[in-house]
């Protein structure tokens, strides 16, 4: 395996590698002199990896045979031991660079670095050098994504289909040919839905992907004579020092008090007193959320509240007072009604010689002609406003509240963005570039934004942060996110808070101390490349992760599954094939073969699935299901080089 990468992904996507599929990893990272971009906190432990690449940049290239168990040679990378790692030093991913790397002879190659065009320039060279390596892309532009995925896969289908005797059509059935393919991943798009889900109270754990929604609630412990409602299984139990600010911080290494992942019956039944994720639904049924004011007229985008009040407030004068003239004057009701606008505009003859009523009647129709112009004219010059302030950014207003504060709107905080008002949560952005990315979308969402430094005084208390619900904090600077917390927590002790924070240590620092100083309000540390990393790993070996969702400190994988080839699933009932603390099937996909290629090459979506499978069904070898799994489970259910040592 080989990951190319400039950022906190490579470096997690390589550890996921290593650490949990026993692959041999090559990293390539850019020069020490560039700098891996990583932030203050957290730099000492990547200073260690970087300390070993000029150890291992010295070695030769091209087909001789490479020193220090490097890959040097053909046969090199295979006499490498499973769970090994090499560190290579490129300025440039250049076609040597690659080939340097291993790539001419690598199963996977995964390009992760920050910049689009950096990732399609080097894909299309290794699919030149390898037309067999599977690629995995990390592109933040989806509508691009797709068109470099299919372009890819079909370069890799000509050139296996030139193969002596080969046939590389999906129809072929020479699966091993077809199964070169590109995937193009964002870890934007993976994260953001548990960042937007963790901010908001109430909100479910949202997997979503090619039609199919998953989603899983967050239960509290059942109170004393309660039973706690399933759902359709248990996907975790939450720690059993939740409460305790020294206790387990929800890690893998938080030991029996921390999250079970994918519980039995029996763990389930004997963990009292402990809160629990459960799988609610698979359909989609709306948002659990306050739809706020729903859609408004056209018209009330281009009118203030006041304004369009001030408009009904007149109709409803004019209406009484052309009742009012028809029951005095005795008119039918269309000629009251029009000398009551004649009087209204002031276009009517004076009522010199008619009755008091008809005068009285006069002078009020005038008043409110007097009444009308001023609106008339602030409403012209509110519409116009409104159009030349479309593209400009608007101000939180002033009795906003219950809304969440978005710190940073790059690339991560654009795709959050959306998420929140797909749910119609109300949302500040704070951004002090103003040139950020997610600026535009703001614009056309008509998303209040505060451009400033969130540092310097007065920049939370404009986003309204003392009324606010939640804040997310998710710049790429640890200390920037860590000291907006800080302060948001001064203006609003019980404000929810998620952090995205790099350093593992420095996150279980934080959330502790959070938690000791706040037992009453909500915090959460999130790293996007640890959320990221899974999905890419998976694909990078070949299989379909739909997702992941945050259990505390830990991730829980779905990943859709042939059974055929996995002697685990294989010939075994739903419920011989459940391994706690592994993987669980959770659904049947009904489709065949050939109509889920279709489906891909149509762009359909909506997979046959089935749910709420007998644990006696017996899992045939066509079948594909989809199913939840633990890092280390899917690992040893890919049966991927699984490390022999305790607790792999």
């Amino acid at each position: 395996m080989v990951v190319a990468g400039d950022d906190a992904l490579a470096q997690r996507l390589a550890t996921e590698l290593r650490g949990v599929y026993g692959e041999r990893v090559t990293l390539v990272v850019p020069p020490a002199q560039d700098g891996v971009r990583l932030p203050v906190v957290g730099r000492a432990r990547a200073t260690a990896l970087l300390d070993r690449v000029s150890a291992a940049v010295n070695r030769a290239s091209g087909n001789g045979n490479g020193g220090g168990g490097g890959t040097g040679g053909g046969t090199g990378a295979g006499d490498e031991p499973p769970g090994t790692e090499r560190v290579v030093e490129v300025a440039e991913l250049t076609e040597v660079a690659l080939a340097h790397a291993g790539v001419d002879r690598a199963t996977a190659l995964a390009l992760v670095y920050d910049d689009d065009e950096t990732n399609i320039r080097a894909a299309l060279t290794a699919r030149r050098l390898n037309p067999r390596i599977r690629l995995v892309l990390r592109l933040y532009n989806r509508r691009l994504g797709q068109h470099i995925e299919a372009l890819l896969d079909q370069a890799s289908a000509l050139a296996a289909g030139n193969a002596p005797g080969a046939d590389a059509s999906p129809a072929s059935g020479n699966t091993e040919l077809y199964d070169t393919s590109t995937t193009v991943l964002s870890d934007a798009d993976t994260a953001a839905p548990a960042l937007a889900a963790t901010a908001v109270t109430g909100t479910s754990k949202v997997v979503q992907t090619d039609g199919l929604m998953l989603r899983a609630v967050e239960r509290p412990p059942p109170g004393p004579g309660e039973v706690a409602d399933p759902g359709l299984c248990t996907l975790a139990l939450l720690s059993a020092t939740t409460n305790d600010p020294a206790g387990a911080d929800g890690s893998e290494s938080s030991g029996a008090q921390g999250p079970q992942l994918l519980p039995d019956e029996r763990a389930v039944a004997a963990a009292t007193g402990r809160g629990t994720v459960v799988l609610e639904n698979v359909s989609y049924s709306g948002p659990e959320l306050n739809p706020g004011r729903g859609v408004v007229p056209w018209f009330g985008s281009l009118l203030s509240r006041r304004l369009r009040w001030s408009f009904v407030g007149l109709v409803s004068c004019v209406v009484g007072l052309a009742v009012a003239s028809m029951l005095v004057t005795r008119e039918p009701p269309l000629q009251a009604t029009y000398l009551t606008l004649l009087d209204l505009f002031a276009i009517n003859d004076p009522a010199i010689g008619q009755s008091l009523g008809r005068q009285i009647l006069q002078l009020c129709s005038g008043l409110v002609g007097l009444l009308l112009l001023p609106v008339l004219l602030a409403a012209v010059l509110e519409a116009l406003g409104t159009f030349r302030s479309g593209t400009a950014l608007r101000k939180p207003p002033r009795g906003l509240s219950g809304h969440v504060v978005l710190l940073g709107v790059g690339k991560i905080g654009t795709r959050v963005l959306a998420r929140l008002r797909e749910l119609r949560i109300p949302v500040v952005c704070v951004e002090a570039d103003p040139e950020a990315r997610g600026l535009a979308l703001a614009r056309s969402l008509r998303v209040p934004v505060v451009l400033g430094d969130v540092t310097q005084e007065g920049v939370l208390e404009a986003a309204k942060i003392h009324r606010a619900h939640a804040l997310l904090a998710l710049t790429s600077a640890d200390t920037m996110n860590l000291e907006a917390v800080l302060s948001a927590r001064t203006l609003n002790p019980d404000l929810r808070v998620v952090l995205r924070l790099y350093d593992d240590d420095f996150a279980t620092a934080v959330y502790r101390t959070l938690r000791a100083a706040h037992p009453g309000s909500l915090t959460r540390s999130r790293s996007v490349s640890h959320l990221a990393a899974p999905a890419f790993a998976g694909a990078m070996l070949g299989r379909q992760i739909l997702g992941a969702i945050p259990v505390e400190r830990r991730v829980l994988l779905f990943a859709a599954v042939d059974v055929g080839g996995h002697p685990q699933l294989e010939g075994r009932t739903v419920g011989e094939a459940f391994r706690a603390g592994a993987w669980r099937v959770l659904a049947l996909d009904t489709a065949t073969p050939e109509e889920r290629r279709a489906d891909q090459a149509s762009g359909a979506r909506g997979p046959r699935l089935v749910w709420d499978l007998p644990s006696t069904y017996v899992l045939r070898p066509e079948d594909r299901v989809v199913l939840a799994a633990t890092r280390r489970g899917l690992a040893e259910l890919l049966g991927r080089r699984p490390l022999q040592r305790a607790g792999a």
